[in-house]
């Protein structure tokens, strides 16, 4: 039976600040698609992402021609009013993190691999207090749901899609970097972007992203199991 590592006040501490950002992230993201829903009841929409939000955002503030009832603009001031302080808390949060990596010699060797920024570095140092709890960083990259789903019958071995077990958030994070990584791996030279565009030539671009995110989580495991920097045999 494999029973889950204690961790330390200061680590839980670490895991606090990226659950309450998390929940920020999720209601800021509920408040917009909020606002977006109700101007589009007035035939108002915008594009998708931050530039989007506010030309739609400038609209609302727009007293003199902005196309709304006096009474619906003043509710929608109000989600915009909860979106501004939203991103205030959560930058304030981010702050947070960003010196928890600064504090931390691990987060800081982290940090230099390509994909993991003090969001992902502090994630993973929260939640592996201690690596050799996995026998190899493949057993920790299944502990997050990132390696395949087996199927095998009559001697066949099918291989599926990640199992996506495990930590839900730490894994949406290593597959955000990782998506980072594999959208900017193209001409670029090392050992993981070359073997980023080696996928990229056979694979299709969201498989490659689970493939990188795997190896991203092993490449963390080896880094903290061993104490070595990125770019030594160890970390590869």
């Amino acid at each position: 039976m494999r029973f889950v590592p204690i961790k330390t006040v200061e680590q839980q501490a670490v895991l606090m600040l990226h659950k309450v950002r998390d929940h920020l992230v999720c209601q800021r993201t509920g408040t917009i698609n909020a606002l977006r829903g109700h101007m589009a009841e007035f035939g108002i929409t915008a594009a998708t992402q931050r530039r989007g939000l506010g030309e739609l955002i400038e609209l609302i503030e727009n007293e003199t021609d902005s196309g709304l009832p006096k009474g619906a603009r003043e509710a929608l001031l109000l989600l915009v009013e909860q979106i501004r302080a939203g991103d205030k808390q959560i930058k304030d949060l981010d702050r947070r993190i960003m010196e928890a990596a600064k504090a931390s010699e691990v987060c800081q060797r982290l940090i230099a691999v390509p994909g993991v920024g003090p969001i992902i570095a502090t994630a993973l140092t929260a939640h592996l207090p201690r690596p050799d709890h996995f026998a190899s960083g493949r057993h920790f990259a299944a502990w997050l749901g990132l390696t395949p789903r087996q199927h095998s019958s009559g001697g066949k071995d099918k291989i599926l899609g990640i199992s996506k077990r495990g930590n839900a958030y730490v894994r949406r994070q290593l597959v955000n970097g990782a998506r980072a990584v594999v959208r900017v791996a193209p001409g670029r030279e090392g050992v993981l972007w070359s073997w980023t565009n080696q996928l990229l030539s056979r694979r299709p671009f969201n498989v490659v992203v689970a493939a990188v995110a795997s190896k991203l989580a092993r490449i963390a495991w080896s880094m903290c199991a061993h104490g070595t920097t990125w770019g030594k045999p160890e970390a590869a």
